[in-house]
């Protein structure tokens, strides 16, 4: 089953809860980076934050490398305006341990690449519940056995207060839910999806990370998938249900979800 390009397909095959999977797929190169995009979106993060795109000085040549294939030039500045995904390359330190040396984070999720450039994957990871015990040994092995030429990906969701592209939000999570109700929550609400992909590059051996960013308001969402996202959130632990947002959202969701469900069987 392909990985797919919007919301809908993307938060359908993503973790629901329970431990913690890597869920990858394999992606067709024809199917690896989108198309159709904002372009103008694009061009206008990066002048907007210049501190969005960073290289290691060990990571020239593989961030080179990257740009080249993603966008036909050796200028990775230039190749992160060229296409919608942001781009993580990330080297083997010489101990097993994969390293971020370059990113192009135009779209972020809850994190700073300032903050992430030059750690490895576990550091990185610190913040997400589980990922240590359920999640590193699997992702380190796989990032040391990747072939070169095959293509991994998986997905994610985060149901979140804006469609903003950029998705850092400073404030507290209680204030940023605090105006959310069951009734206008598919208009407050958002479905952010992240499509990660994964691709060994060639002549560095480098990793090439890609995140593409899809949004859409709850309200376009399937009645069947926000039953699936409310049910899930239930089920996740204190921890992450924390780092998403609060229990505020989640009586909002499962509520939202309830009254959807039911205006659904009644015009059945």
């Amino acid at each position: 089953m392909a990985l797919g390009f919007t919301v809908e397909e993307l938060a359908g095959r993503a973790w629901m809860g329970g431990v913690r999977k890597m869920g990858l797929t394999r992606v067709a190169p024809e199917e690896w980076l989108w198309r159709d995009f904002d372009r103008a979106a694009r061009a206008a993060v990066f002048d907007a934050h210049p501190e969005a795109i960073a290289v290691l000085p060990e990571g020239a040549d593989a961030a080179a490398e990257a740009a080249q294939l993603v966008a036909g030039t050796r200028d990775f500045a230039q190749a992160a305006r060229s296409v919608w995904e942001d781009l993580c390359v990330l080297t083997d330190d010489g101990a097993g341990h994969y390293r971020l040396v370059a990113g192009a984070l135009g779209f972020p999720t809850h994190w700073f690449l300032e903050e992430k450039i030059g750690q490895v994957m576990d550091v990185i990871h610190v913040p997400i519940p589980g990922y240590a015990d359920q999640l590193s040994d699997g992702v380190n092995h796989f990032f040391r056995t990747l072939p070169v030429g095959q293509i991994f990906g998986r997905s994610n969701w985060f149901v979140v207060s804006s469609k903003a592209w950029r998705y850092q939000p400073g404030s507290d999570p209680v204030q940023r839910f605090a105006h959310v109700t069951s009734d206008n929550a598919g208009e407050t609400l958002f479905v952010r999806s992240e499509r990660q992909t994964l691709r060994r590059l060639e002549q560095t051996g480098a990793m090439l990370f890609t995140i593409g960013i899809a949004v859409e308001p709850i309200s376009a969402i399937s009645t069947e998938l926000v039953g699936r996202l409310a049910q899930a959130t239930r089920v996740m632990a204190d921890a992450e249900v924390k780092r998403r947002g609060n229990d505020h959202l989640l009586a909002v969701l499962e509520s939202y979800a309830g009254d959807r469900a039911a205006r659904m069987k009644a015009r059945a």
